[in-house]
């Protein structure tokens, strides 16, 4: 009888096989994913070549410091649609070069505020960016101050873009959610969008509860407290909510200490479906490969419990139903029998 591999002599095939098997990502800020080599072009001075913040070890303060030094970034490089389709061609090749067929990508809307770019322009930039074999859907990141004099009119027409995807509620967390903002998340629900909100990642479990019942998300992006309720959790399981998770976000953003006390774990083993994003790969240097890396590595989970995260990134994408089916199946072909 052959000897027993060890988990760390399988590292190897576990990264070939990740590279293998068809990918989703459902969380991803077009803004946060700047790749960084173009501030390096755009000015060496300005930007260094080792930033410490996309340093392994560094973590940010707090979110606050974290969004000033992404936007400070993102606004340096981001003033045209053609600055997005340049920039957007890049993230979606290195996507593309980690079998990723399916993305959801957030466009801050308050870049046309900033820049005073055309919404529709800066969607056909983004979507026209997409190499063959990834299907691209752009939701518009709203912050919940964000309707302001010049983006609320903007903000008012979003059921009626027929090129807009989805709906996402971003940034501060606890800011005070405005009347406004049911009243979209309804209007763009009914018109068939995408409807998601940034919960439970600074804010408590009552921001989870806000999400699901004030604004009806139907996807929510990060989750990471929903274990301070019980009932909550599952709740999650029962409505078949998404939380689409960041692990490494939630590192280096110090929502959990160290990966390994992340509650994805939990929540896989719960029943709650999840899905593992990269959210800010500007500032946090990951990639999704490296994303179910760590799952593998710092969190014990296996190869089938990966597949099973990977399938739900198609299970819920709003894509042609034998398209998602053919990459559920792909992913269900790849998979080896399970070695411990």
């Amino acid at each position: 009888m052959g000897r027993i591999k060890s988990r760390t002599e399988v590292d190897e095939s576990v990264v070939d096989w990740l590279t293998k098997i068809p990918k989703a990502e459902t969380h991803l800020h077009i803004e946060g994913a700047l790749p960084y080599t173009l501030l390096r072009e755009l000015d060496p001075d300005r930007f260094p070549a080792n930033p410490f913040f996309r340093e392994p070890g560094y973590r940010f303060p707090n979110f606050v410091d974290f969004e000033t030094l992404l936007v400070d970034h993102a606004v340096s490089w981001y003033t045209s649609p053609e600055r997005y389709h340049e920039a957007c061609k890049l993230i979606f090749s290195g996507l593309a070069d980690q079998n990723v067929k399916y993305l959801e990508a957030s466009l801050h809307l308050a870049i046309i505020e900033l820049t005073g770019s055309d919404g529709h322009e800066l969607i056909h930039a983004i979507k026209s960016a997409a190499p063959k074999g990834l299907e691209i859907r752009v939701i518009a990141g709203l912050t919940r101050d964000g309707y302001t004099e010049v983006m609320s009119p903007i903000i008012d027409s979003l059921p009626t873009w027929d090129d807009l995807d989805g709906i996402d509620l971003h940034g501060q967390e606890w800011l005070k959610l405005e009347a406004w903002a049911p009243r979209i998340w309804k209007q763009c629900q009914e018109a068939g969008k995408i409807v998601k909100v940034h919960a439970g990642e600074f804010g408590g479990a009552d921001k989870i509860y806000e999400a699901l019942d004030l604004l009806r998300a139907e996807r929510i992006q990060h989750g990471t407290r929903a274990f301070e309720d019980p009932d909550l959790v599952q709740r999650l399981v029962d409505e078949d909510v998404i939380l689409d998770m960041c692990p490494i976000s939630n590192e280096k953003l110090r929502v959990v200490e160290k990966l390994e006390d992340h509650p994805i774990r939990g929540y896989f083993d719960a029943g709650v479906a999840c899905t593992i994003n990269t959210d800010d790969p500007l500032c946090f240097a990951n990639t999704l490969s490296g994303e179910y890396e760590a799952l593998y590595d710092r969190l014990g989970f296996k190869r089938s419990e990966l597949a099973k995260i990977a399938k739900n990134g198609f299970r819920f994408a709003r894509m042609d139903e034998e398209l998602k089916n053919s990459y559920i199946a792909e992913i269900d072909s790849l998979l080896p029998e399970e070695i411990e």
